[in-house]
């Protein structure tokens, strides 16, 4: 009677662990509607776009899109980036813009 309740207990907390996803869910993938000039923009593949999504927190896992590093928002029209200009989803506040998602060139 025992051996068979340890075997179900067991069987139980085996489907559950399976089922509870490990970290947080990869962010959203949206169309790109924050202008931001980059320093460079890398695949989310990258060991620099890991080792820095690591930094803020952030897990890039299952994602396979372009992602902007060292990023700041372009606020006014005409602004000279001097770097890579693209359009990324907004980037999160915490992640102090060392991270954007989703980077497209923007292309005049």
């Amino acid at each position: 009677m025992f051996s068979k309740l340890s075997v179900v207990a067991v069987s139980v907390l085996i489907t559950l662990a399976a089922a509870i996803p490990n970290g947080a869910p990869p962010p959203p993938v949206t169309p790109p509607t924050s202008p931001q000039c980059c320093t460079s923009v890398v695949s989310s593949l990258s060991g620099a776009a890991s080792a820095v999504a690591a930094l803020v927190g952030l897990d890039l896992t299952g994602l396979d899109v372009p992602i902007g590093l060292s990023c700041s928002p372009i606020t006014v029209v005409g602004n000279n980036c001097g770097s890579t200009t693209v359009n990324c989803d907004a980037p999160e506040k915490e992640w102090g813009g060392l991270i954007a998602i989703n980077c497209l060139p923007i292309t005049l």
